[in-house]
């Protein structure tokens, strides 16, 4: 089987792995650190979009979410702008915990798996 990497970057990891039918998205975060909690997730949101785009997929093949906040208190806002995005009709399994991010400015992480 062909495993087809997306956006490899910093040496470290790729945007998102294709392999079996599935796409693996990185821990994705916003590019405006300024931005509060529901900016944030706008960005990441759109950015997972893209993501899912360039494999051949989108957020209504999304099987599985985990989100990560800095601040617990933060799920609610977080929340408001995930059921205005996600797809009411196919709602993945998620987790959401709170943990310390790489930059203290980052709120929220989410990483995903989608079918093709």
């Amino acid at each position: 089987m062909t495993i087809k990497r997306h956006n490899p970057h910093g040496g470290i990891l790729s945007d998102a792995v294709e392999h079996g039918g599935l796409v693996w998205v990185a821990g994705t975060v916003a590019d405006d650190l300024a931005q509060d909690i529901t900016g944030q997730t706008r960005q990441v949101l759109a950015s997972i979009d893209a993501t899912l785009a360039q494999a051949g997929s989108d957020k209504s093949k999304i099987l599985w979410a985990n989100v990560w906040v800095t601040d617990i208190r933060n799920r609610e806002g977080m929340n408001a702008v995930w059921k205005g995005w996600i797809d009411p009709h196919n709602l993945p399994a998620r987790a959401t915990v709170e943990a310390k991010l790489a930059d203290p400015r980052m709120l929220v992480e989410i990483a995903c798996v989608a079918a093709k």
